[in-house]
């Protein structure tokens, strides 16, 4: 979901919208650093603050109250405890959030639609809401992802969005296709590599750019190294993951991963530290692939390497 393309719509079309935005979280909060939602006039709900009794509760306040009247940015504490005397969210899982609510309107537009631009071209931007308003500015380099901090009535977030994270999948094959479905659903970047031609997995994925390659020996002439990129190899052969890794692995990247066996693992690290691969590199290397679900289908074995790369880029 993109949650500044719907908010422009509705805003376009003349709706008044209240965004509830967290602006800190810890414990077992629901809610995390980050996260929004939009309560539009029109009746329409996108995005989240953590769900649940608390989000519902809020949800309601914002359609019966706050879409009627005018107001400044503020910020309400709940706290996820039965015992605590107020700021209750009426949710018991112990941890605690706080969240700014601002009223949008056909001011914010040109703001929105800058942000919106800026993920249309994959460009770095700067979010940044306090308790006067929410600005954006185009920067040079992405950041930390976030920076906060809370001083009574006054606060300050800042969010580095813009530029989706890149996923370069090295092998269009059945697995290929659901990790390009599933990734595309968590708003990755997608690109498909293969040199096999005619292949129906690779005509029926839509959910990225495929790329036809003559040779795998020149795959580092379409993936560059990246902070924001991962790259998953699941080629047809042992040869062509090999292949292809020689050439990645000196590339620094958010996450390199490679499928196969453990056998076929252990073997091709051993050819490469026999190559003059420093094990320091080998290690970097996620492979087996996947977290350990016992995965067998196609989409278990998607779900098990997405779980992967959600630990790495939330770490």
């Amino acid at each position: 979901m993109n949650f500044w393309k719907i908010l422009y719509g509705e805003i376009k079309d003349h709706h008044q919208v209240i965004m509830m935005y967290v602006i800190h979280s810890e414990g077992s909060s629901p809610g995390r650093l980050g996260f929004k939602m939009g309560v539009s006039s029109s009746g329409k709900l996108f995005g989240s603050i953590g769900g649940g009794f608390m989000e519902h509760k809020l949800v309601e306040w914002c359609k019966q109250e706050l879409l009627k009247r005018d107001f400044e940015p503020f910020f309400k504490r709940q706290i996820h405890q039965a015992s605590v005397p107020k700021d209750k969210s009426g949710m018991i899982c112990s941890g605690e959030q706080t969240i700014a609510f601002y009223k949008l309107n056909e001011r914010h537009l040109p703001l929105i639609q800058t942000i919106q631009q800026a993920i249309s071209n994959h460009q770095y931007g700067v979010l940044e809401l306090d308790d006067k308003d929410i600005q954006f500015h185009l920067a040079a380099t992405q950041k930390l992802k976030f920076e906060s901090a809370i001083h009574e009535d006054n606060w300050f977030v800042k969010e580095d969005i813009g530029k989706m994270p890149e996923l370069h999948i090295v092998g269009g094959g059945h697995v290929g296709l659901a990790l390009s479905k599933f990734a595309k659903a968590l708003g990755f970047r997608i690109t498909v590599y293969d040199d096999r031609n005619n292949l129906n997995t690779m005509d029926s994925n839509h959910f990225g750019k495929t790329i036809m390659v003559s040779d795998y020996e020149k795959i580092a002439d379409y993936i560059s190294a990246g902070v924001d990129k991962y790259v998953v190899l699941m080629s047809f052969g042992y040869r062509t993951d090999k292949v292809v890794l020689k050439q990645l692995i000196h590339h620094q990247f958010k996450y390199l991963g490679m499928m196969g066996s453990k056998e076929k693992v252990k073997q091709l690290f051993k050819e490469l530290l026999k190559e003059g691969i420093d094990q320091s590199l080998i290690n970097k290397v996620h492979s087996p692939i996947g977290i350990p679900i016992k995965s067998q289908t196609p989409e278990e074995i998607a779900i098990s390497i997405l779980a992967e790369m959600i630990a790495v880029k939330n770490k």
